[in-house]
């Protein structure tokens, strides 16, 4: 399974940081939905679902996390742990998140609005589709 990490370009001086995350330029598909968790507890794991369709691109912003990637072949895990950093997460890969700072700010950029037809959310059916 190939892992696409895209390294965000970070701006910067005395002041602070500043990272722009674009449409079709660094981030790969048209932006349609934005969310992000905080306050998760160590101990908690998330996620737990493949999309059919949708593609994400996941940035710790603050903090870390871990993410479990499973393409139905392959499991991978990925620290993220880089504000200035994006996980691609494609469609019809199983994911699961875990492992928070306390000060995690786990931030996502989605290609499609929220559709709850879109979420496979059983692991064996995720396995009879992908194959």
């Amino acid at each position: 399974m190939e892992i696409k990490l895209i390294q965000l370009q970070m701006h910067g001086d005395e002041r602070g940081s500043l990272v722009a995350l674009e449409q079709d330029k660094n981030i790969p598909f048209h932006i349609k939905r934005v969310y992000y968790m905080f306050s998760t507890k160590e101990s908690v794991r998330r996620g737990y679902h493949a999309h059919k369709e949708l593609k994400q691109v996941a940035i710790a912003v603050r903090g870390s996390c871990r993410f479990l990637l499973d393409d139905s072949k392959e499991r991978v895990e990925v620290l993220l742990d880089n504000p200035a950093q994006g996980l691609v997460i494609e469609s019809f890969m199983w994911r699961e998140m875990y492992d928070f700072s306390d000060d995690c700010v786990l931030m996502v950029l989605a290609d499609q609005l929220y559709d709850e037809s879109d979420y496979v959310r059983d692991y064996e059916e995720f396995i009879k589709l992908a194959g």
